[in-house]
């Protein structure tokens, strides 16, 4: 089986579970419990202001996250397609295969059915050759009678 860029890697796998769990109603739950806690902490200085208001350590938070999130997304979708990509070519190989053995299966349909009619045909003249030949005796039968009675 064919595998996208990085491959079975434990980088391309660790990528999968990070961008399919970017898009998890947790995370996103622990996300904005985090901001909502940074904001809160920094707003009414109960440890210090280490980011006071605008933010500016949090925007640069959120820009690394994005810078690092938006990659590893892109690079799970690139090995979901080649995973799709795959399984559609083997579909394909398999619908294929089948239709190879339905072409196959109708040619010894028809054979068999034009064996068949030849036999129809062949009984249909034995049956009409007993007919003469049992008529045929039928008229030597009453034409010895009649020369025995004469």
């Amino acid at each position: 089986m064919r595998h996208g860029a990085f491959g079975q890697d434990r980088f391309g796998h660790a990528a999968e579970r990070a961008a399919r769990f970017f898009g998890t109603p947790q995370y996103i739950l622990g996300q904005t419990v985090a901001v909502i806690a940074w904001i809160i902490l920094n707003a009414v200085a109960l440890i210090g202001h280490w980011d006071p208001y605008p933010f500016i350590l949090l925007n640069l938070a959120f820009s690394t996250q994005a810078a690092y999130a938006a990659p590893l997304i892109l690079l799970a979708q690139t090995r979901q397609a080649d995973r799709d990509k795959a399984a559609a070519d083997m579909v394909e190989a398999h619908r294929e295969v089948v239709a190879r053995n339905a072409a196959e299966h109708q040619a010894a349909v028809e054979r068999t059915t034009g064996e068949l009619k030849r036999l129809l045909e062949s009984n249909t003249d034995l049956t009409r050759q007993d007919k003469e030949l049992t008529e045929q005796i039928a008229a030597l039968t009453r034409e010895i009678h009649q020369r025995l009675n004469a």
